[in-house]
């Protein structure tokens, strides 16, 4: 027993050593002025490293695992007031309601549309590899699909009732609309009292500068962040569990990467008359941080500076799409995954699918992205609810999730990299691109000197 704790030890020790030389070499890199995105993945590659060589004593990276904790709490402490600010600075800079609406209406448009295309492009690709391959299904012991709530119930549910416990149980979607309904009370009466909401526009446009130097410092975190959650996850799962499901993976990044390139790539040289090489070349930190972290409120902050100083996009588009497209732009995970584990499980279990169902796959997809919206796990109530549509079993779930943290990194990615698209498509067509932030060869984020 006491060789046993001695071993323990001396693990835990090790892993907090080789993680202690990681972040000593993020901070030299950091010194020395190397991009942001560039420490980000960096930290990923060590991680996984890391990770892998002590797989077997996963719970070595207790310590380290604290690290990737506290991170994800820092994220989770700003994304609350940085959305209810953002959105109610970007709204009361606009006096035009009609310009609102137009904004309002285009924004969630695109989110559907690609969605949609998502769902196809997921779709076809799992049709012509088949994701299932020689996997024989095999349903796990104790294993309960997660209970779906009604469309209607969902969308009850992201209606803001009391703001406070919203915020205190970190529901986005309410407190958005909150700060909606307050934006838009400001908007009409300073319509006709401009002098009673000049202080309160006032106190908005302070709290938005204070928030964005809260989010640089929280930022700075992101590669030792990146470092702690990677490894851990690394560790815990490893290659042998990764192993029998090698097929599902290679198909979900082919569709993901033709989403990626060919999609947001065509979108920004066909729509929006833009250079897609200099375009995705400027939102690689929001690509680096979303594949990273997994987490689109964590790519939030990142993806506002990308915006609106890498990209040219204005404040007012940005604020107002980004914290939208965190909470409802579901490509990756409510398009391509869904349509995806569909063809899976259909092919495990030997269910034919018809043409109509084909359809429905799509139609579906588009539909639950509306409704999953502020839900936790949305991939994994899209998929339910997709599988439920086709009369799939539910168990079908099971059978990926000791693969879906992998794909979820690039799942995340498309997800955040397709608002970052969407608001350059909208600010293009509103002429509030700023076309010389978009030419020039660029400087990185200002915290990328930052420790």
């Amino acid at each position: 027993m006491n060789n046993n704790l001695l071993t323990a030890l001396q693990d835990n020790w090790i892993t907090l050593l080789i993680s202690a030389v990681v972040i000593v070499g993020l901070i030299y890199l950091a010194k020395k002025r190397v991009g942001f995105g560039t420490r980000v993945m960096i930290a990923l590659g060590a991680g996984l490293g890391a990770g892998l060589l002590f797989n077997s004593f996963a719970w070595a990276f207790e310590g380290v695992s604290t690290i990737g904790s506290i991170y994800v709490n820092l994220i989770r402490m700003i994304v609350i007031p940085l959305v209810f600010v953002l959105v109610v600075n970007s709204i009361i800079s606009i006096t035009n309601i009609a310009f609102l609406r137009k904004i309002g209406i285009k924004t969630i448009s695109w989110f559907l549309a690609t969605t949609g295309i998502a769902a196809i492009i997921g779709l076809t690709v799992a049709l012509l590899i088949n994701p299932a391959g020689s996997f024989e299904a095999s349903t796990p012991q104790g294993f309960e699909a997660r209970e779906i709530p009604s469309f209607f119930q969902v969308i009850l549910d992201q209606l803001p009732n009391n703001p406070i416990q919203d915020a205190a149980n970190g529901k986005v979607l309410p407190i958005l609309i909150f700060g909606l309904f307050i934006a838009v009370a400001i908007v009409k009466v300073g319509a006709k009292k401009p002098e009673a909401v000049e202080p309160v526009k006032a106190l908005f446009a302070s709290l938005t500068e204070v928030l964005h130097q809260v989010v640089k410092f929280v930022l700075r975190f992101t590669p030792y962040g990146v470092y702690a959650l990677i490894a851990t996850m690394a560790a815990r799962y490893g290659w042998e569990t990764l192993e029998p499901l090698i097929w599902l993976i290679i198909v979900s990044y082919i569709a993901l990467i033709i989403h990626f390139v060919f999609v947001f790539g065509g979108l920004i040289s066909g729509v929006g008359k833009l250079n897609p090489f200099q375009f995705f070349k400027k939102a690689y930190p929001t690509i680096a941080v979303a594949f990273s972290t997994r987490s689109s409120y964590a790519t939030l902050p990142v993806n506002l500076e990308v915006l609106t100083k890498r990209v040219g996009v204005s404040s007012r588009i940005a604020s107002f799409v980004a914290p939208l497209g965190a909470t409802m732009n579901f490509n990756g995970c409510g398009g391509i995954w869904p349509a995806i584990v569909a063809v899976f499980v259909s092919n495990v279990y030997g269910v034919p699918l018809s043409v109509t169902d084909y359809v429905l796959i799509v139609v579906v997809s588009v539909i639950s992205s509306i409704g999953v919206a502020g839900v936790p796990g949305p991939a994994s109530i899209s998929t339910t609810v997709v599988l439920t549509a086709l009369g799939l079993p539910l168990e079908g779930i099971a059978l990926v999730v000791a693969v879906e943290s992998l794909i979820d990194m690039g799942r995340t990615a498309v997800n955040a990299t397709g608002t970052t698209v969407v608001a350059t498509l909208i600010a293009k067509s509103e002429n509030e691109l700023d076309e010389a932030v978009f030419g020039r060869k660029d400087t990185e984020l200002e915290l990328t000197s930052a420790v």
